[in-house]
């Protein structure tokens, strides 16, 4: 009986919905594609048209967030209807909230969108106590923003008095929060993130994520080292011209060693010395005039042969409190932190990457070398994983932390990024000390704080208002009134006498004053109105740093965000 050949199963080919989003699980892969189909976007909108809002969910809808909610009580009126895109004619009249979300859920069927028709203050139940009603202390329901991971509060004349209500709860449940206001052709935003926020994937440029541990290799890269370059002189042309250049430093080290006392170059002279040795090493008999494996290892003198030191930012996270003693409910990423810490203490070194750049070399010679790199870096995961496994029995923690986190922070190590977070930047009437920089403005002509100080002017103008409004209440207040320039000028002096009142140097009013009225002046002229474009693009900035809060990867900004729409140039700060 004739032996039937087997059929080799079917190549899987990409599911459809790793067609649908192929270009952004480029960006951020599987995981970050799982953690924004996890989220729930809260979109509190009350107010003003919100247009910035909805072009910043626009842009989260599109690569596929799981759900977002709007809580708006407005009533589609003819002015939404030339500024909002999501709009139609026949949503005049009807529920804002309602209609924005039919019309988003049509640019991705895979998001969940759920409208909340109520006033801002309806939704978060009427918090405000009557001693204060100009500061609410805390929800009437302390579980209103639980099921959300995230909230994006946009700016209006209505809203602005529950902001520190939101933020304050925010900061309590340990919830990103994000504050927009687009105002005419300026626009900016802040982010209260908790504190501490840590990011493990931060994309760093890969060229600099290479260790290649050349000052101290392992015995296994010694030994292969050893059996490639013991001979070079007698090797072929071909051979000579292919050792990969990892192991021709490796070689032309040892050779330094022996007439430096057992020391490699380590100042930039001595490099430089050591770089004019390795290139006298290369033939230019051959038929190339030269070998580009030999120029690939004098190019990587200066940046390879350099000792392992901790990066600033992995200092800041090893010397956190959470790393030096996690507790049973710490967050997983202080206990990967602490066995890291204790891998450092004992090696000196962060466990290795594993990565190598490219570089000349014969196929089986690289192949072979790759392998060398990764059992070491496999082998160091290994050491971290038992100690993490270690600490979680001591803690007596019931679930492990996944291998692939721990993994991911072994191989990123160096490139860890512990952002601490603080509260929103809010004009606080009763604060001491400086919230901005007004030398910055002072010393650079360019400086875009003048905007930010702008719309804290306007801030200030908001909560004047409120606090002079029947019963302090902004819902029985007009949402038309146009802001006088005057009583924005008094707000925006009042802001600058805050911001200098702690410093050593007295800042001039009529100095800063100029920079600051131009701005004012527009915000008037605009009429409390946002402009499509500026809020189109200010959305999607600010949905570029919300997936990067969601996803944990990449670096979102610190803290504060403006751009000027008539320079087209944006600018952040740390306020």
């Amino acid at each position: 009986m004739t032996a039937r050949p087997l059929t080799p199963p079917p190549l899987q080919g990409p599911t459809a919905k790793e067609k649908k989003y192929d270009r952004q699980l480029r960006l951020w892969a599987a995981s970050g594609q799982q953690a924004l189909e996890d989220a729930h976007v809260l979109l509190l909108n009350d107010g003003s048209p919100g247009v910035v809002g909805v072009e910043t969910l626009k842009n989260l809808i599109l690569p596929g967030i799981g759900s977002y909610s709007i809580v708006d009580g407005n009533m589609v009126a003819e002015k939404d209807l030339g500024i909002n895109f999501f709009l139609t004619d026949q949503s005049l009249g009807k529920s804002r909230a309602e209609e924005t979300c039919k019309y988003l859920t049509e640019l991705n069927p895979d998001v969940k969108g759920y409208p909340v028709q109520k006033s801002l203050r309806d939704f978060l139940g009427n918090a405000m106590p009557s001693d204060a009603p100009d500061r609410p202390s805390s929800l009437a329901d302390p579980n209103t923003l639980d099921k959300y991971s995230l909230v994006l509060f946009v700016a209006s004349k209505q809203n602005y008095p529950l902001l520190r209500l939101v933020s304050s709860y925010c900061a309590t449940k340990v919830l990103p929060l994000f504050y927009v206001h687009s105002l005419g052709l300026f626009s900016h935003f802040s982010t209260q993130l908790p504190d501490p926020f840590p990011i493990v994937d931060t994309h760093p440029d890969p060229t600099s994520t290479q260790d290649l541990r050349l000052l101290e290799p392992w015995p296994e890269l010694q030994a292969f080292a050893k059996s490639k370059t013991e001979n070079l002189d007698a090797l072929s042309n071909l051979d000579h011209g292919h050792i990969p250049y990892l192991l021709l430093l490796l070689r032309f080290l040892t050779d330094w060693r022996e007439s430096h006392d057992g020391n490699p170059p380590s100042e930039y002279r001595e490099k430089k010395e050591f770089k004019s040795f390795v290139e006298s090493k290369a033939r230019t008999d051959n038929p190339e005039g030269g070998e580009e494996n030999f120029d690939e290892a004098a190019a990587a003198i200066l940046k390879s042969l350099n000792k392992p030191s901790l990066p600033s930012g992995l200092r800041q996270v090893l010397e956190d409190p959470n790393s030096k003693e996690p507790q049973k409910d710490s967050a997983n990423f202080w206990l990967v932190a602490n066995a890291i810490q204790k891998f450092h203490q004992t090696h000196g070194a962060l466990p290795l990457p594993g990565a190598l750049p490219d570089m000349k070399a014969q196929s089986q010679d690289y192949i072979q070398l790759q392998n060398i790199y990764k059992a070491k870096a496999r082998y160091d995961i290994e050491e971290v994983t038992k100690s993490v496994r270690s600490t979680e029995a001591d803690l007596k923690r019931h679930t492990p932390v996944e291998a692939k986190e721990i993994e991911s922070f072994c191989k990123g190590a160096a490139f860890v990024k512990l952002i601490k977070g603080k509260p929103l930047p809010l004009y606080e009437p009763n604060s001491k000390a400086p919230q901005t920089s007004l030398q910055n403005i002072l010393d650079d002509e360019d400086s875009l704080l003048p905007i930010f100080l702008a719309f804290q002017a306007y801030d200030h103008w908001l909560q004047e208002r409120s606090n002079a409004s029947p019963e302090n209440d902004p819902a029985t207040t007009s949402e038309e009134e146009k802001p006088p320039l005057e009583a924005l000028k008094q707000s925006a002096t009042k802001i600058i006498d805050l911001n200098g009142a702690s410093s050593d140097q007295k800042f001039n009013t009529d100095e800063i004053m100029p920079k600051i009225e131009p701005i004012l002046e527009e915000f008037v002229r605009a009429d409390g109105a946002e402009l499509h474009n500026i809020s189109a693009l200010t959305g999607g900035m600010v949905a570029q740093e919300v997936i990067k809060v969601l996803t944990k990867q990449y670096i979102p900004i610190d803290n504060t965000c403006v751009f000027d729409g008539i320079a087209s140039k944006s600018a952040v700060f740390r306020i």
